[in-house]
């Protein structure tokens, strides 16, 4: 499900078009009817040809409602901005894109409206005065579609316009943990409080236990509802309506957010990265009052500059902003910073660092110098560069070296696990105290790709060996035990590599041997099979066919070595042991010369057998006899 806003000057025909083409009035006030002018946010819904449903936020366009406008905006995947032909670009029009492209909404469609009242010489000016405006905007490369909402010229092309333009629009990443900004309040006889938002991130369920913050009010998921249908589920990215239990409307304010208890912590500091508008006429300055809008909320802030004492019209840098109530935010959430009085629009960027923890000195190089590190990416980033750059470590360690907070190692560790980008070696669940070692998929790829490399080099220089010895493995690849077990056993889960005692190999590894092969080890094995208790040596049956192939039978399990020159057919030896087992059983004790006698084969054959049973802990020798452990 996607979500687009409106945008554009007042009485520019943005709630027409949205009835347009959805048939819903988003102008649900009375007040806003008489007057037919958007005041607050409206809302309406449509399906697309190719089913996809798309909510829509119609925002007000006067100048006097511009904080209601900012509530509205936050969550949308696309624009739909509305530009008059009759009047073309005005001040909204130019605001609202300011605003646009400091939330860097990349996504839109301008739609050229009210071109029944307008020739087409005037149409092709502002068609191309517009053009000209968007081109320094993050909306440049935005389709044009000319529409009338009162003749229904373009609307069709709109609304396909609109379905191409939502289909090349990447998802967004879903943190797995739902968070969703209050933008309406109201109440339903006999069901209650009733709040309404995008939700981001995450799901919410019929009777999930939620959170209002940061007032703090709990309550319980009674209905949710996307375009008044009811749902049991609702997902990221999706308009909701929720209808909680146990919270009156009276505790809720726009700008709350609800979540599941323990998931997010509200904040009255945050460290953000600022740039002021072109058009401005205001300077920065330390400590100075500002507003500041980020999802549906807004909050008088103090501002304290790093790095400079001030900030001209046009430059970037480096915010702390200390909030007069607290917000729940994430870092990499998009705000808006405007002049309480006399209103304007300042400027605005992106969240850093949503819990720091201290005021920040002006000139903290160090300060600033991670906070660039944050900006180039999200926690989940910079916690899977520094696995890519320092290996796998135990979990714990890798946080550390990211640099990250407590609250952001959490995000990291589930947006990294949900994306399959982080392997842990064992399968006890990961927090940021787990000493579990884990490596990222990048570098996990790369030493697979070497082990699979490794063990094919010996296969084809081994066509008769099963496997290669795991120790030497190890030593190939270079990593001290514990860590080379890990990760061969990582391979092994993934089907990549067997592991078997003493030895791997890769998985469609098999020894072909030739016709003469074949032959030669055929007549060694009938000459075991003659004699099973006393059959040919090692040394004799590798004078017979040759060192490599006796090995194969040994790595291959048809041989079994039990002393340094003495082996017997597999199925020998399993018989040998259950009788000598039985035989312990029966009796407690066995000697030499009674498994001699049971077998009717030599002293040599029944010591070494004996002997092997002791090494390997099944029995234990009490002076010339033996029993069962």
């Amino acid at each position: 499900m996607r979500v687009v806003g409106t945008a554009g000057h007042v009485d520019h025909g943005k709630s027409s078009l949205v009835q347009a083409i959805t048939g819903i009035n988003p102008d649900r006030l009375a007040e806003e009817q008489r007057r037919e002018m958007t005041i607050d946010l409206g809302f309406a819904w449509l399906t697309l040809p190719d089913g996809e449903s798309v909510g829509i936020v119609d925002v007000p366009g006067h100048r006097d409602f511009i904080e209601n406008m900012l509530a509205g905006v936050g969550g949308i995947d696309a624009v739909l901005f509305v530009v008059a032909a009759d009047e073309g670009v005005m001040p909204q029009t130019k605001e609202h894109l300011a605003i646009l492209d400091l939330l860097n909404v990349q996504r839109g469609i301008i739609a050229l409206t009210k071109i029944d009242s307008v020739d087409d010489e005037w149409l092709n000016l502002v068609e191309e005065d517009v053009l000209k405006l968007v081109s320094v905007s993050s909306l440049r490369q935005s389709p044009v579609v000319r529409v009338s909402a009162k003749t229904g010229e373009g609307l069709d092309d709109l609304v396909a316009t609109l379905q191409n333009t939502l289909q090349e629009i990447p998802q967004r990443k879903d943190r797995g943990v739902p968070r969703l900004p209050i933008d309406r309040i109201f109440t339903i006889a006999g069901f209650g409080t009733v709040v309404t938002g995008t939700l981001l991130d995450g799901a919410f369920a019929i009777g999930d236990a939620v959170e209002i913050h940061p007032g703090g009010s709990k309550g319980r998921i009674r209905g949710l509802q996307t375009h008044k249908e009811k749902l049991d589920r609702a997902i990221q990215g999706s308009r909701v309506a929720v209808n909680i239990s146990g919270i009156e409307v009276d505790d809720v304010e726009r700008g709350e957010v609800v979540i599941k208890p323990g998931t997010y912590k509200s904040t009255s500091m945050i460290d953000v990265f600022f740039r002021s508008l072109e058009d401005t006429d205001h300077v920065m300055r330390h400590n100075q009052e500002v507003k500041l809008y980020v999802g549906a909320a807004q909050r008088i802030a103090k501002v304290r500059l790093l790095g400079r004492k001030m900030l001209h019209p046009g430059e970037e840098g480096w915010l702390q902003l200390l909030l007069s109530d607290a917000v729940i935010i994430v870092r990499g959430d998009r705000f808006i910073l405007r002049r309480p009085s006399p209103s304007s629009t300042l400027g605005g960027g992106i969240v850093a660092d949503a819990h720091p923890k201290r005021r920040h000195r002006l000139k903290d190089q160090v300060v600033i110098d991670k906070l660039e590190s944050f900006l180039r990416g999200t926690p989940a980033t910079l916690l899977q560069r520094t696995l890519e750059r320092v290996g796998p470590v135990p979990l714990s360690k890798g946080l550390k070296e990211a640099g990250l907070s407590e609250d952001e190692a959490e995000e990291a560790i589930r947006e990294l696990i949900q994306n399959n980008e982080l392997i842990p070696f064992n399968d006890s669940d990961l927090s940021v105290t787990s000493s579990s070692l884990v490596i990222d998929k990048k570098t996990w790829l790369t030493i697979g790709e070497r082990i699979r490399k490794i063990l094919g080099d010996f296969h084809q220089a081994n066509k008769l060996r099963i496997g290669m010895p795991i120790e030497e493995m190890r030593s190939k690849m270079g990593m001290e035990t514990k860590l080379a077990t890990f990760l061969l056993e990582q391979a092994a889960k993934e089907g990549h590599v067997v592991i078997v005692p003493g030895h791997v190999y890769l998985k469609d590894h098999t020894v072909q041997l030739n016709d003469r092969e074949k032959k030669s080890v055929d007549q060694l094995l009938m000459k075991f099979d003659s004699d099973p208790y006393a059959p040919p040596s090692k040394k004799e049956a590798t004078q017979e066919i040759g060192e490599d192939l006796v090995r194969f039978l040994l790595e291959s399990g048809s041989l079994v070595q039990v002393s340094e020159n003495v082996i017997f057919n597999s199925d020998a030896y399993e018989e040998m042991v259950d009788k000598v087992k039985s035989g312990l059983k029966e009796s407690g004790t066995i000697t030499v010369a009674e498994v001699r006698d049971k077998f009717q084969t030599s002293r040599k054959y029944a010591l070494a057998l004996m002997e092997h049973l002791d090494a390997i802990g099944l029995t234990i020798r009490e002076e010339d006899k033996r029993r069962l452990v």
